[in-house]
C-alpha cells in the first residue's frame, strides 16, 4: 500500500506543477491586440485549452492529495514536501519552458529545498495499511 500512496503523491506533485505551467502558458496569450478588452478577453481566457488544462490539472492534484491524506500521509508533512516539491519542478520547467534564467542563488535555494524536502520525507511515509 505504501507504494501505491507514494505513487499517488508524486502524481499530485506533478499535476499540481503542471497546472501552474499551463497557467502561465495561458496568460502569455495576449488577444488584447486584436480585440477591444472586457468581456471578450474573459471569454478567450475561459476557452483557452491551456487555462482549461490547467484547471483540470489543479482538479487532479487535489484529489490525488485528498487521496493520500486519506492513506494516513502526515498533513504536517505532506504538505511542505508537496508545496517544496512543486517549487522546484515550477522553478525547472520555468527555465527550460519559459527561458526564464535562475541564477546562482536560486539554485542554492533548490539545493537547500531538496535537502529539506529529503530531511522531512524520511518522516513523512508513515501510513496506513
Amino acid at each position: 500500500m505504501q507504494f501505491q500512496v507514494i505513487l499517488f503523491f508524486c502524481i499530485a506533485v506533478f499535476f499540481n506543477a503542471l497546472a501552474n505551467i499551463l497557467i502561465k502558458s495561458s496568460s502569455m496569450q495576449d488577444h488584447t491586440k486584436t480585440l477591444s478588452g472586457g468581456l471578450w478577453d474573459t471569454i478567450f481566457t475561459v476557452f483557452n485549452p491551456y487555462f482549461i488544462g490547467g484547471l483540470a490539472s489543479f482538479g487532479l492534484a487535489l484529489l490525488g492529495y485528498r487521496y493520500v491524506l486519506g492513506k494516513g500521509l502526515k498533513l504536517s508533512l505532506a504538505y511542505p514536501v508537496f508545496t517544496s516539491s512543486g517549487f522546484i519542478i515550477v522553478l525547472i520547467a520555468s527555465s527550460l519552458f519559459f527561458k526564464e534564467r535562475l541564477n546562482l542563488t536560486q539554485w542554492l535555494g533548490i539545493a537547500f529545498i531538496l535537502i529539506g524536502v529529503w530531511l522531512t520525507a524520511l518522516q513523512m511515509f508513515d501510513v496506513k495499511s
